[in-house]
């Protein structure tokens, strides 16, 4: 019996400090990687809308072809097979084929993205000029 209860004290386990030390480990590389997903998900926000503005142009491409002359908007460009991503805001500020001016932001994004004519996209930031 007495033999019993000695093998229970001459066990071994993880003592106070250990488990601090491990605490503050986990505490140092959470403080680490919280701001670095953050930074990862903004730019995720801005490669959606970015994403959008380029299928909008294209979009509104396959609608010049089919209707030359007339002017692009949002029914047109679901028509012709433009999809909005969740939270993605899309605004046709111009629908003509020659000045065509197309913005789109995420809800949650630093940046608007304008798509032309041409198709080139640029992008400015969020209160910003």
């Amino acid at each position: 019996m007495l033999r019993k209860l000695n093998k229970k004290r001459d066990q071994q386990g993880f003592t106070l400090i250990e488990l601090m030390i491990v605490i503050a480990i986990i505490g140092i590389l959470a403080a680490i990687a919280i701001p670095q997903f953050t930074a990862y998900r903004q730019r995720a926000y801005d490669t959606a809308a970015n994403s959008d503005a380029k299928n909008a142009y294209t979009a509104a491409q396959a609608y010049f072809s089919d209707n030359a002359g007339s002017d692009v908007d949002m029914t047109a460009l679901n028509a012709y097979g433009y999809t909005q991503t969740d939270n993605v805001t899309t605004t046709v500020n111009t629908g003509s084929q020659a000045g065509l001016d197309i913005d789109t932001q995420h809800d949650n994004g630093n940046y608007v993205f304008s798509v032309d004519a041409d198709g080139a996209i640029s992008k400015a930031e969020v209160g910003g000029s």
